[in-house]
């Protein structure tokens, strides 16, 4: 299929991170605080690249090609450590996604905060007196334990 852009899933980087580990037999060092600080910095690098910039404009549109080319091998560091992690901890990064989403969508209901960038709890003042996950369940953890906690 030459010329057609297939998108990939985040089973696939799973996969393709744990092979890419195992061959250079990289798992006795990513543990989930190495890899964690590893994303940390990851993080930092992609945020040097803004750094002193001031606001971008949506697209880059002043931006070379090389500095978009920085940018996309930056982010794709955070991605990569990022669902590395997410499979040493043995959390199903897309189903967590998903679930936050719900939560979200919960937590800022359109009605209450469309245009605004207030904080829940400023535009939810009242409303949300449980301070519940609105009976979003369904354990995000490959082994079926549940979290406790309504954060994800």
């Amino acid at each position: 299929m030459a010329g057609v852009e297939v998108g990939v899933t985040l089973e696939e980087l799973k996969k393709k991170m744990a092979d890419f580990a195992k061959e250079r037999d990289w798992d006795q060092f990513h543990s989930p605080r190495n890899l964690l600080l590893a994303l940390v910095g990851e993080v930092g690098e992609l945020s040097e690249i803004f750094q002193w910039r001031g606001e971008v404009a949506r697209g880059l549109p002043d931006w070379k090609d090389e500095e978009k080319e920085h940018l996309g091998e930056e982010l794709s560091d955070v991605l990569l450590y990022l669902v590395r992690l997410s499979d040493v901890c043995g959390v199903d990064l897309g189903k967590a996604a998903m679930r936050k989403l719900e939560v979200n969508a919960i937590k800022y209901p359109v009605k209450l905060c469309k245009g605004s960038s207030k904080k829940h709890t400023q535009i939810n003042a009242g409303n949300n007196a449980s301070g519940g996950g609105g009976g979003i369940t369904g354990s995000i953890y490959r082994d079926g334990c549940t979290n406790s906690s309504d954060s994800v």
